[in-house]
Parts: structure tokens; sequence; C-alpha cells
């Protein structure tokens, strides 16, 4: 385990500064569109499918997902968008929080990237899951409240995203099910979501378009071309769901 010497430019928003970022796994992650996805611990069986869903469009358009390792939400918005994850923690990274979340924490230790401002064997209070919130939000493009009560970190996290100008947008809920979000809605202050596919290509197309590998196989989709140009590049890609190798052939998912 590192620290990031040089911290991301978005962090410079928040009126309570990052002194200090730990990191495991992959940094790049950081240089892709950033969407943060979060919500209750004790979601509905709906509200987990909505967000595997949606994370897993966002993966595909080649946008990395951000969340805080919890139970519920978090969980599943990483399981979905993996191994196009970030994960923000409230503790020390020599911790697994929680322990029911540890083959996913350590799949994201691993294979895509975890974060936290706190020292390697720092266990997790109430105030630092708060703490944390604040950097989920302020390196996101876009805050995902998938559902939420009136009073819960999740609400916290929606008006810290308002506060820093940072688009807001929900899920569509039934009004006992999230009154949270609902009345996000209601006061205009979120967009609803009802097109994954539409919604990952909006903060993915910039990163489509500027892509070398991505442009290159639109316009040359003969595997061996690729192959001579970009290498074992292509099967990482592969791995990311970014294309598709279909024997001689290759395809921008």
């Amino acid at each position: 385990m590192d620290f990031i010497t040089k911290l991301p430019s978005e962090l410079d928003r928040l009126k309570k500064p990052v002194q200090k970022l730990y990191y495991k796994g992959n940094l790049e992650l950081l240089n892709l569109p950033k969407v943060a996805i979060v919500g209750a611990r004790k979601c509905t069986p709906y509200t987990k499918n909505l967000v595997i869903s949606l994370a897993s469009s966002l993966r595909k358009h080649g946008v990395c997902v951000l969340s805080g390792g919890a139970i519920g939400v978090d969980n599943y918005a990483h399981e979905g968008a993996f191994p196009l994850t970030i994960g923000i923690f409230g503790n020390g990274l020599d911790e697994i929080y929680p322990v029911q979340n540890a083959k996913m924490i350590n799949q994201i230790y691993s294979n895509s990237l975890a974060l936290s401002e706190y020292e390697p064997d720092f266990k997790a209070h109430s105030w630092s899951f708060l703490e944390r919130n604040r950097i989920v939000v302020a390196l996101s493009q876009a805050v995902v409240i998938a559902q939420a009560d009136f009073k819960s970190g999740s609400m916290a996290s929606a008006r810290l995203a308002l506060d820093m100008g940072i688009p807001l947008f929900v899920l569509p809920q039934r009004l006992e099910d999230s009154r949270g979000t609902n009345s996000l809605l209601a006061k205009n202050q979120a967009n609803l979501i009802d097109d994954f596919d539409a919604f990952g290509a909006k903060f993915g197309s910039l990163y489509q378009e500027d892509d070398e590998i991505l442009s290159f196989i639109k316009t040359n989709p003969s595997f061996d071309e690729c192959y001579a140009k970009f290498g074992d590049k292509l099967y990482e890609y592969e791995l990311e769901s970014k294309i598709a190798i279909d024997g001689i052939y290759v395809r921008v998912v």
C-alpha cells in the first residue's frame, strides 16, 4: 500500500481538504469519467437489480463507478461496474470493513482501486463514513442516489453534491420505499434516470471518442490488424467489456 503523491484536482473543491490518500490497486482508473452510485444499506431487491444494471451499463461505456464499499447499494454498485470501480473507505486499507463485503473488497484491492485518507490500521467510526462521503462526491462528475430515507448518509451526500454543483440523479422508486430520492425529484434537485444506456453514453462518450484503440477498432475490425497495432492491450479491453473479440473480428461493445 502507498499514498498518492499528487491528489486529484477534483478534491480542490472540498471545504475540508484531503491531506493524504492511501491506495491499493490501479490509479489509472482516476483518469476515466467517474460517476458515484450510493444509497441505502438495506435496499430493496428492486433497487439491487437496478443498481447492478446501471453500474454495468456505465462500465460498458468506459465510466468508472465510485462508491463507499458498504453493504447494500454500495456493494452492488461495485459488483456491477467491476473492474471499473473505485471504493472509497472510511477505514484504513489494512482493515477489511464491512467483513460481509470481504470478497468484493479484496477484488477491488487486486483489480480495481481502493482509496482512504486514513492510516492503514485505522478502524472505521461513524464520523469517518461521513468524511469518506465527501471524497466520493468530489471525485465524481455526477452522483446517483439509488435509494434513501430522509435522514441518511446518502442524503448528506446529496447535499454535498448540491453544494459543489455536481449533478444529482435518482432511480425510479415507489413513494414509501425511498422518500429521500422522491423528495429530491419533487424539489427539482435531481433528475430521473429512465434509460441506463443513454445515461452511460452521456458520461462515457468523451472517453470513447478520445480512446485511440476504440476509434481504430470502429474502422478496422480485423483482429490481426488491431493486435499488430495494440498487442495484449486488446485482451485488457475485452476483460473490461469495452470490446468483444469474435474470432478474426473485434468490435466495440
